[in-house]
């Protein structure tokens, strides 16, 4: 059995000596919960157990009020105002978004304070960010005091929010955000969050903790709210007031056979966070980690796959391991539609692609998902497997933003369980593959190329080598099929070969510079942007 430090960041490497969270726990019970429907049965489930007393902690990018979390409810808003009506400590941190003009949520992160506040909970809209920044963190704490074995945690890439609420067959939210017109009127979403139990609950309990209780104001970088909210103080409510918090319960007792790392990012920032002074890297660091001990696989869904910079950590690996495939799910199209939302996106992504095509050619496999009836999916997930050992979950995108600029907050996994399966070390370093890591990576699969969902059509996806070739000749399959004028049965799988936009030198000229000062931002210290590291 590897020694955990082997994938797994020591304090040192996390390198923020103001925070109170450990370099990892283990004892702990991870379940990747994919799409939202299941997330969000199993939140309700939760917090409706919850007694008089007991904390509901939440922090959330945009929240929508109106949400239902089941088809006949209860809403977001219901949910957590219900508990806090029974007595339930409910606090939470919503990001103070940007316009609604802007694509952004404004409107209804505030209206969920309001429903949330009315039921005697509070809630503190956040703007103690960097400049153009955001708060992105997602994740819900839930302690029962007196009761820890009962004590669980929800953290991944899923917003309280419209849209957020589909499931494998990818139908789409019945009450969809606006997006672009080729996700139609209900945009496919896919999505990944994780229920944890154990230990790390209580390390996301003073994660939580540690930003309610910085003590600059949660309007530092919003003027036009901090006169808003004293406006509001005046007639008794106001948006600034995080009041304190109740004692922290112990650490939950062990559960489990996982070894779980919270990564965060968290940028430097005037004033600085108590909790992180230089801001926080650990995001980019856990994954530099795993990445370079990468040989055989590398497995990727993400959003926003943009950065340069991140994109040279996997055309290094893929350098230095000539046996090493990187396997990559985005979304078709971003998900606004314009110039100014897409062109910026188009040059970031396909400054990415061309870096790692460039040092794996034939090695890089790149798809677009979507749904039965052939409308694009949304690829939201933050999902990285590497090697079938080391998995992440989370709210950072692999690109230069999420690692540097905006706050995230991921888990690293590590599973102490071998699986038996053959191959048993598909990297050949001694390391084994994981059950955790290889379950989720087959479960995604069985959804993308249409497999038996109980795992009876997995023989050709176990080994690193035969999942690629099974994935290419699925997509390229579907893609015949379209090319063919759609004759005959459409064949099994989702995924097709992606396709980036060609872009005018013209274009590329305002787009590039709109894209690193706007899309992809540094928050890092000025010696880290020079010396080129996290």
């Amino acid at each position: 059995m590897t020694d955990p430090e082997d994938w797994l960041l020591t304090g040192a490497e996390r390198d923020n000596p103001d925070t109170a969270i450990p370099a990892w726990t283990a004892g702990n019970l991870a379940e990747p919960l994919v799409h939202g429907v299941a997330y969000f049965d199993r939140l309700v489930t939760a917090v409706q157990g919850l007694e008089p007393g007991d904390h509901l902690f939440f922090t959330d990018w945009r929240g929508d009020p109106d949400e239902r979390l089941r088809d006949d409810g209860p809403t977001v808003g219901e949910l957590f105002a219900d508990a806090a009506r029974r007595g339930v400590v409910v606090r939470g941190l919503i990001w103070r978004s940007h316009w609604d003009a802007l694509s952004f949520s404004k409107a209804e992160n505030a209206s969920l304070d309001a429903a949330i506040e009315e039921a005697g909970g509070v809630v503190v809209l956040d703007q103690r960010v960097r400049r153009m920044g955001s708060h992105h963190q997602k994740f819900v704490v839930l302690r029962h005091v007196g009761r820890p074995e009962r004590d669980v945690a929800f953290a991944g890439g899923i917003d309280l929010g419209h849209s957020r609420r589909d499931d494998g067959d990818h139908l789409g939210d019945p009450q969809p955000q606006s997006m672009s017109s080729a996700y139609g009127e209900r945009p496919p979403w896919h999505d990944v969050q994780l229920q944890l139990r154990g230990p790390v609950v209580g390390v996301l309990d003073t994660v939580f903790r540690e930003r309610w209780d910085d003590p600059t104001s949660p309007d530092s970088e919003n003027p036009v709210a901090w006169v808003h909210d004293k406006l509001l103080a005046l007639r008794g409510k106001s948006h600034m007031d995080p009041t304190p918090l109740p004692d922290q319960p112990p650490p939950p007792p062990e559960c489990g056979p996982h070894a779980v790392q919270t990564l965060r990012t968290y940028p430097k920032v005037w004033p600085a966070f108590d909790f992180a002074k230089q801001g926080e890297r650990s995001v980019a660091r856990g994954y530099s980690k795993a990445i370079r001990r990468a040989r055989r696989l590398v497995y990727l869904e993400d959003q926003y796959l943009w950065s340069k910079e991140v994109a040279e950590l996997f055309a290094t690996a893929l350098q230095d391991n000539p046996a090493l495939h990187l396997v990559v799910v985005v979304p078709r199209v971003p998900d606004q539609e314009g110039a100014v939302s897409e062109r910026p996106q188009y040059v970031g992504r396909q400054q990415a692609l061309d870096t790692v095509l460039r040092a794996g050619p034939g090695r890089v496999h790149v798809f677009d998902p979507e749904n039965r009836e052939g409308t694009p999916v949304y690829v939201h997930a933050k999902v990285c497997v590497v090697d079938d050992v080391w998995v992440s979950v989370g709210s950072d995108n692999f690109n230069r933003r999420s690692w540097t600029h905006d706050s995230e907050l991921s888990s690293g996994v590590l599973d102490t369980t071998l699986d038996e399966r053959e191959p048993r070390d598909p990297a050949g370093q001694g390391d084994g593959a994981r059950v955790l890591a290889r379950d989720l990576r087959l479960e995604l699969a069985r959804e993308h190329l249409d497999r038996a969902p109980d795992g009876s059509q997995d023989a050709d996806l176990l080994d690193p080598d035969d999942f690629v070739a099974a994935v290419e000749a699925s997509a390229a399959a579907l893609q015949a099929w379209y090319d063919g004028g759609q004759v005959g049965p459409r064949p099994p799988g989702r995924l097709l070969p992606h396709r980036n936009a060609e872009l005018s030198f013209a274009t590329k000229l305002w787009a590039t510079p709109l894209y690193r000062l706007v899309d992809d931002p540094d928050g890092r210290p000025i010696r880290l942007r020079r010396s080129g590291e996290f």
